[in-house]
């Protein structure tokens, strides 16, 4: 897995929101596709060598960059206007995508189906799982403000479990038990959290719990600002899980 992007719902200095590459053999997925990650993407990996796309919610800074990959299989010079040989990655997306993409794109002077014309759009039910080459690919509904999927992805050798965005919930631990890699978001400060009302976002010391509930062999934390200290965000983060945990940085590769 490279992260192409670890940003929350604004990007860090030079950086990119969510996004995610995940690889096992010759099959390649992006997880997420947030503002910046088609650039940071581009940095790594051909973007016609996507084989699929997976989005975890709708919230802007998870899928804007759809757009924009959407326009490079569209018009991109290479395939000098000829659909012939065009790759049409399958974009697996939450229910009511269409609807949502179709406003984005009107909304922005682009044609209504410009997502649907470059991608297979497939909405998928939360309660399926998906088969991506090797993959398995699961979902969970976790709590936040629109509705939102923790991911899960295993080839037979390696799993890995994205947390999506969420507030605290029992259901995350249960569904990333004994996962080999827990990527989780670690929003929020514990001042934010103390001022109450609905939660949509964990806390530092909330992901470690999470990760050591779940009984996770390693948890790297994702969705935290760089306006925030690194150093803080790890010792709160590891004191709850019991074990040293990592911080997810912008073009960092780990192998599950």
């Amino acid at each position: 897995m490279t992260v192409l992007g670890k940003s929350p719902a604004w990007a860090d200095a030079g950086g990119a929101c969510s996004g995610y590459l995940v690889e096992s053999g010759n099959t390649c997925v992006l997880l997420d596709c947030g503002p910046g990650v088609l650039g940071k993407l581009r940095e790594v990996r051909d973007y016609a060598s996507v084989d699929a796309i997976v989005l975890s919610h709708l919230h802007a800074d998870h899928m804007l960059d759809i757009v924009p990959f959407a326009s490079a299989l569209i018009y991109g010079p290479r395939w000098a206007g000829s659909r012939d040989g065009r790759p049409r990655p399958v974009l697996h997306a939450p229910p009511g995508s269409g609807d949502a993409f179709t406003v984005v794109c009107e909304g922005s002077g682009m044609f209504g189906n410009h997502v649907e014309d470059a991608f297979e759009l497939r909405e998928y039910d939360p309660a399926e799982t998906l088969t991506i080459g090797p993959l398995s690919v699961r979902f969970r509904p976790v709590p936040h403000f629109v509705p939102a999927q923790a991911v899960d992805l295993a080839d037979g050798d390696g799993r890995m479990t994205f947390s999506s965005d969420c507030g605290p919930n029992a259901d995350l631990c249960d569904f990333a038990r004994d996962t080999d890699l827990l990527l989780i978001e670690a929003s929020v400060t514990e001042e934010d959290a103390a001022q109450g009302g609905q939660r949509g976002h964990l806390t530092p010391r909330e992901a470690g719990e999470h990760g050591r509930r779940a009984g996770a062999r390693r948890v790297v934390l994702t969705h935290v600002t760089d306006e925030l200290d690194a150093e803080v965000v790890l010792e709160q983060a590891a004191t709850a899980y019991g074990a040293p945990v990592e911080l997810a940085a912008e073009l960092a590769m780990y192998d599950v």
